[in-house]
């Protein structure tokens, strides 16, 4: 039986019919796949996780977490560990991604603000820290992926010694950061578009890090670029509704240090996740993010008189790389 026979026959043991309509809700960079069911006048999501290769309690436990939180996630309506399925609440179809501009990036972004802070404030204790291995793993993937398969570079012993450099640079920034509840994908195609605040979604790699971490996901997004003004403006309404204006541990500036730093690691990890996406499954859509998601690394670069070294890295390797329209 195929797999999406085997959905169809577990969709009609729990909705109880046969009557119900399966088309394909969205495209995802894992191995999950996600369908929209409609039911007479009611519409679900159905998640399909091959339990060979996804796991999908780490989304159970998320869930729990954040709806008892009072964070707007979609309600488990039955779910199949042994199977991989799952039946979620529908959010519909509109991502932010396909409603930002320029007349509404203020409030479709306070609104997400808002969700973020509470968020933030959800309880850690059963979820994985974002320790320095897991960082420093993420942040090979730019070495391995982007510049090793998609440049086809072999980096030399020192180039080597500056990419050690950064990372270490970039996970004492993050380590050094207030360490909170973290989405960790916290950008406008994880959020949808509903009818009194947003909907967050893919929220199964949810850790305990850093502060700044889903911020910068959110406002140097891989997918749609603000303009830096709104970007500030943005980062000055989070201080004001996370409290943390008035916190005297650290100043907007050391803020605004952690933020860009936390965008670079950030970054550097989305372009070595796009290059294998293409390389090792498949799916060559994401390399056209490339570039945009390379301008903000060339941007923080410009910055930073201590990121100078990365920044010739980058210029010996990427001659050709412009910053996109």
């Amino acid at each position: 039986m195929s797999r999406s026979e085997q959905l169809s026959q577990w969709l009609n043991h729990v909705l109880e019919t046969n009557d119900f309509r399966v088309e394909t809700a969205s495209e995802d960079a894992s191995f999950r796949q996600y369908f929209r069911v409609k039911c007479g006048d009611l519409s679900y999501i159905a998640m399909d996780a091959p339990p060979q290769l996804e796991d999908c309690r780490p989304f159970v436990k998320v869930q729990a977490i954040l709806q008892q939180h009072q964070v707007h996630v979609p309600l488990i309506k039955a779910h199949d560990e042994v199977m991989g399925f799952m039946l979620l609440t529908d959010f519909g179809h509109q991502l932010y991604l396909d409603l930002l501009n320029e007349s509404n990036y203020h409030a479709m972004y306070a609104m997400a603000i808002d969700e973020l802070v509470i968020l933030q404030s959800a309880p850690v204790d059963a979820i994985p820290a974002y320790d320095r291995p897991l960082l420093s793993t993420e942040l090979n993937l730019f070495s391995e992926w982007f510049i090793g398969h998609h440049l086809n570079h072999q980096l030399t012993e020192q180039q080597q010694l500056i990419v050690q450099q950064l990372h270490e640079l970039l996970i004492d920034n993050a380590l050094a950061q207030p360490q909170v509840f973290v989405h960790r994908d916290f950008h406008s195609r994880n959020l949808m578009w509903t009818d009194d605040k947003p909907g967050v979604i893919d929220f199964q790699d949810a850790v305990c890090g850093p502060v700044t971490y889903d911020l910068v996901s959110l406002l140097k997004d891989c997918y749609i670029r603000l303009p830096e003004p709104t970007v500030d403006d943005l980062i000055s309404y989070y201080l004001q509704q996370s409290g943390l204006a008035h916190k005297p541990a650290f100043s907007r500036t050391q803020f605004v240090r952690w933020f860009d730093l936390m965008g670079l690691q950030r970054h550097l990890k989305a372009i070595g996740i796009f290059s294998r996406l293409n390389y090792r499954d498949g799916k060559p859509g994401y390399l056209k993010d490339i570039p945009r998601t390379m301008s903000y690394v060339q941007d923080v670069c410009d910055c930073y008189p201590e990121l100078s070294a990365l920044k010739q890295l980058l210029k010996e390797m990427l001659p050709t790389i412009r910053h996109p329209a």
